[in-house]
Order: structure tokens, then sequence, then C-alpha cells
């Protein structure tokens, strides 16, 4: 892997209150060839900040004063929801992995992680690949899988499902077996963005807002299978 620069430049925010890492963090994403548009050192800062630099990703760490990172990625997210969120943090506590996914982020890096690893993860974040610590992915999948589990609340008259194409489903099917957008691509012999095409569609058809939301959802219908 090199540390070249993206062919389209990303703009990044770095959230962290501690200045030293704060600062490094931005200046290896800069020099990775990454637009650094704004940095913050507690949750409301990062949030108005957020919305008024539009970055493309959130490098975001969890244990902020004012408002947690969870919180921060909650409302960030109902701000733009375009907007990929990169968690970067200290903890590799389940449960925090776990309520960092569910509140929309992309993707969890533990602060262990070497610069290049970091530059990789931020380029696969923007173009919408989930990305995890090695050890953090099954984690996730497995809480996708017991999400689906539990029964949903009956809805009366529940309207028929929106259809979506077969290749569609097929793109749905990987995602649920945990694929990333490049193994989907390689296994389909079709472009990344084509790949992202195809699950942008199917999350408006389906009125679903984030990869979670999605895996749940082709998991209840046995797409993993």
């Amino acid at each position: 892997m090199t540390d070249g620069a993206v062919s389209t430049t990303v703009k990044v925010m770095v959230v962290d209150d501690h200045p030293m890492w704060r600062d490094a963090v931005a200046r290896d994403l800069a020099e990775g060839g990454f637009e650094v548009v704004a940095t913050a050192g507690d949750g409301p800062e990062a949030v108005r900040r957020a919305k008024a630099a539009q970055p493309q990703v959130l490098v975001l760490d969890l244990n902020l004063p004012g408002l947690s990172g969870v919180q921060v990625c909650k409302a960030v997210i109902g701000d733009n929801p375009a907007l990929r969120v990169l968690v970067l943090s200290a903890s590799g506590e389940h449960a925090d992995v776990l309520e960092a996914v569910k509140s929309g982020a992309t993707g969890y890096l533990l602060k262990s992680a070497g610069r290049d690893e970091l530059l990789d993860a931020v380029r696969r974040t923007a173009v919408g690949d989930p990305v995890f610590t090695p050890g953090l992915a099954g984690l996730v999948l497995g809480e996708y899988r017991r999400l689906a589990s539990d029964p949903a609340p009956a809805a009366p008259d529940e309207p028929e499902a929106p259809k979506i194409t077969d290749r569609e489903t097929e793109v749905l099917r990987l995602v649920a077996k945990g694929l990333s957008y490049k193994q989907i691509a390689e296994r389909l012999v079709i472009s990344h963005r084509t790949v992202q095409n195809h699950v942008q569609n199917t999350l408006g058809k389906l009125q679903l807002h984030n990869r979670v939301e999605l895996v749940r959802y082709a998991i209840e219908r046995g797409l993993d299978d």
C-alpha cells in the first residue's frame, strides 16, 4: 500500500479531545492527500464545525467532553446523511463498537492502527466500505444476525415491500454475508462505483438509512444463506 494522494480529494474532519493526537492525525491525513477541512476537541464543537465545513468523512473519537462520540455521530448524520463516520478510538470494548455502528458509523479503527492503515481506512470509508480493525468485523456481523433474529413489531396493513432488481438482490445477498464493496465488485466483476450505486438505490427503495438496517433486512429474509 502506498501513501499516494487520492484521485479526488476527500474532505475530512478530525475530532479528538487530545490536541497532540488530533494534530498528528490531521497532519498524517493531509500528507496522505486528504483535505482536512476542520478539527474539533469536544462534542458540541464537532457538531457545529461539521455542519459548517461539510466534510465527507468524519474521523471521530468516542470519549469527548460535552457530547459523546455516539451522540456526535447521530447528530452529524442527522444533519448530513451522506457523511461517513470512521470511529478512531482507544477502546476495543464490544459495547462501544456496537453502539458506534448502531449510531451510524461506517467503520471502527483502534488507535493502535498504523499511519498506512489509517489512510487506507479513510479512503475506504469515503466510498462507503465498512472498515473495522481485524477481529471486530465478525463481532458486528454477529450483532446484525442477533438483531435480525429478534421479532419485529407487527405493523397493521403493512404495504407491500418495494421491488428491487435481481442485481440489487445479488449485491444485497453479498452485503449480508459481510463482504466489502471491493470484494463484491470482484465477485460480480463490476466496478466499485456500480456496487455503491446498487446499495444506495436499494437503501432508497427500502427506505433504510444505513448498512446496519440493510444487513438486518437481508438477514431477516434469509439472503445470507
